[in-house]
């Protein structure tokens, strides 16, 4: 039994809330079936549609695991130098080492310009035994190897990274409903190009509670900051 799994993430870019990325294994055998039911890049469902999905790949999946960044920890790390690739990595190596079991390919939707420097950081933090290149199976002295392919678009080549594209929207949708929910304020999707989101910061930048889920190192809250007349 040949079991395979891919990677991606959602709210890469949002100024408010999580981070989350998602790790889906499915047995090789079965893949095809995700793209029978419909499962494709997150980004072309409408969110009842995600949400439907999300259920049945959870039904359908040898495994899922899901990480959640939030804001506080993706601010120490970019002031402290770690950017947001070097961040996403490690929660997908420390998600990928919660597999139980060989998985033979990890295929990760890659966020670096160069596609395969993605996996080298993943391969490298992962405590698992994997490798770049070479083939998939045994490998030095009877050790099977994990092999790992980061490209882009992968959301979009592999439905097994679909699979994982929808859990991680899913995840990340239901997170905003509970920021929005406990602020009392319509945020709209969370990222810098809704009109909704930049409203809501805007006109709330005194909110304590709010300002725990903003990514403060981001060029849209330098720009909000600098044309504010309120002091942040």
């Amino acid at each position: 039994m040949i079991i395979i799994c891919g990677g991606d993430e959602a709210g890469r870019g949002a100024i408010i809330g999580p981070l989350v990325v998602a790790l889906v294994s499915v047995r090789k055998s079965s893949e095809h079936k995700l793209a029978e039911i419909g499962v494709r890049d997150s980004k072309l469902l409408s969110r009842r549609k995600r949400e439907e999905l999300y259920e049945v790949i959870k039904k359908m999946a040898d495994d899922v695991h899901v990480s959640k960044v939030y804001p506080p920890e993706i601010n120490e790390a970019m002031k402290g130098g770690i950017s947001l690739n070097e961040l996403e990595a490690v929660h997908f190596a420390r998600l990928f080492d919660k597999f139980k079991g060989h998985v033979s390919s990890l295929y990760l939707d890659s966020p670096d310009v160069v596609a395969e420097k993605f996996g080298i950081r993943v391969n490298m933090m992962s405590q698992r035994p994997t490798r770049i290149t070479g083939i998939t199976g045994k490998g030095d002295k009877g050790i099977q190897y994990t092999k790992i392919v980061a490209e882009h678009k992968a959301d979009s080549k592999y439905p097994v990274v679909s699979a994982a594209s929808i859990i991680a929207k899913v995840e990340r949708d239901w997170e905003i409903d509970k920021i929005a929910e406990e602020v009392g304020i319509d945020l709209g999707s969370g990222y810098p190009a809704d009109a909704y989101t930049i409203k809501a910061i805007k006109a709330n930048l005194k909110n304590n509670t709010l300002r725990q889920h903003i990514r403060q190192y981001w060029q849209t809250m330098d720009r909000i900051k600098q044309t504010s007349l309120t002091n942040f």
